[in-house]
């Protein structure tokens, strides 16, 4: 469609070379015999141009909405060109309808009667050259952008993880839990033993999720409740805990640790004291997780660096388009954080070890330079071949329709081309036994994991 000054003139410009192209397969090089007779060539050229041009950006756009499974460049191309050609013939049919009995005076029947398919090959010609050429272009850049998000968000999402795993738990966290626990086992052995057990609790749970990309937001609120219970027996009574027990919705899901940077952060930079006790809430709130706390802020604090904060909205940036919320008043500070509903699955390659993840890059790496292969020699064919029909109409159309032999010899080629790269992975393919181990794999460990 016309969403743009330039996008008007780029269809102008094809209307002129059509109208060029036209003069040269018609032979009449442009021999008008009035001014007249050449504008309104021209202004039909036109109409015809920027009323395919709507249609098949219409169609494009809805195109784009549907959904397809992954990779399913071949099928996304060849529904877009059966949906092309039948929209240009159509939109050719009415047309020439409207001019006919508008512009010319002609009847409906004879309209009907003097139809032909001649009248609509040129049209349907050019259309689903300019088409085919399109739809190619744009899934192969589409597909290939897609590849480079998905290698970035591998790369940013372990760059994000080696952050988060040097400031997870503060060192000083750490120290001052254990003069707390030195102090308790002289004053009170009971709960020095508590102290210890919710201590082993936090660490064994960084260490269970420090490979996580999302948990369940239950799995994050009773890893809050323990290590605001160590927070308490450290400050006592100068600090007021609120939390939910469950989540709203059991299967959303949150970053892992996440709860603990925030509350650090609460402790870190206000004052905690019996007389100014720190109140920190978590809640819900229209599909976030809110970490409140009352400000009072530390008169001598050393200078935030922000790597706590930076380091979750890192890593959702790389996970979700939804944006961790911060939220600062005179009287509180809150932090919202987005609860997710499913996991992007190819943050699963994240996962796999780095030897594994250097043979998914070279494997990712090989594909994307057959497509690349497949997509050029595609490209070249619907240039070449309607350039040797051209040629063939122009100069030698007396002799045998030489064209074909190109055409389904290359055309044959290119078939091939198109089954090894997009169907050799498919059922009986090359990698079929590698995706059945892999599936019984996945399998046994999923039977060993909820058994």
């Amino acid at each position: 469609m016309f969403k743009s000054p330039k996008s008007i003139i780029v269809i102008a410009l094809i209307g002129c070379l059509i109208l060029v192209i036209s003069n040269m397969v018609t032979g009449t090089w442009f021999d008008y015999s009035t001014r007249k007779a050449f504008l309104e060539d021209f202004s039909f050229v036109m109409l015809y141009t920027f009323a395919l041009s709507y249609v098949n950006g219409v169609f494009f756009d809805f195109m784009k909405k549907q959904i397809f499974t992954s990779y399913d460049v071949v099928k996304r191309i060849i529904f877009g060109i059966l949906g092309a050609t039948a929209i240009t013939v159509a939109a050719i049919f009415i047309l020439r309808f409207c001019i006919s009995l508008f512009y010319y005076g002609r009847t409906i029947e004879e309209f009907l009667s003097t139809e032909s398919w001649k009248d609509y090959s040129f049209g349907v010609w050019i259309t689903l050259t300019i088409v085919s050429i399109f739809y190619v272009i744009y899934f192969n850049n589409r597909y290939q952008k897609n590849k480079i998000k998905e290698h970035k968000v591998i790369a940013g999402t372990a760059s994000a993880k080696f952050d988060a795993l040097k400031n997870q738990l503060d060192p000083h966290f750490l120290f001052n839990s254990l003069n707390v626990l030195t102090s308790l086992i002289e004053e009170n052995p009971n709960n020095a033993q508590k102290f210890t057990t919710s201590l082993s609790k936090v660490y064994r749970y960084v260490l269970e999720q420090k490979n996580k990309d999302l948990v369940t937001v239950d799995e994050e609120l009773n890893f809050a409740k323990t290590y605001m219970s160590l927070l308490k027996m450290r400050f006592e009574d100068s600090i007021i805990f609120e939390i939910p027990d469950k989540a709203l919705n059991p299967e959303s899901l949150v970053v892992p640790l996440s709860l603990q940077l925030l509350l650090e952060n609460a402790v870190k930079h206000n004052m905690v004291t019996s007389s100014k006790p720190l109140h920190i809430k978590i809640y819900e709130d229209g599909g976030y997780l809110v970490v409140m706390n009352n400000l009072q802020k530390k008169q001598i604090v050393k200078k935030s660096s922000g790597v706590g904060l930076e380091n979750i909205k890192q890593r959702y940036g790389l996970l979700s388009t939804k944006k961790v919320i911060i939220n600062q008043r005179a009287e509180d500070f809150a932090v919202a954080i987005p609860m997710l509903t499913k996991q992007v699955s190819i943050m699963r390659q994240s996962q796999l070890p780095q030897n594994r993840l250097d043979e998914s890059y070279v494997k990712a790496r090989k594909r994307l330079e057959e497509l690349k292969g497949f997509y050029g020699s595609l490209i070249s064919y619907c240039l070449v071949i309607p350039f040797l029909i051209f040629i063939w109409y122009r100069f030698s159309s007396h002799t045998i329709q030489w064209f074909w032999f190109p055409m389904l010899g290359w055309g044959l080629s290119l078939c091939f081309q198109a089954y090894r790269v997009f169907f050799d992975n498919a059922a009986l393919g090359a990698n079929w036994e590698e995706r059945k181990i892999r599936e019984f794999m996945e399998k046994e460990e999923n039977n060993q994991r909820w058994n």
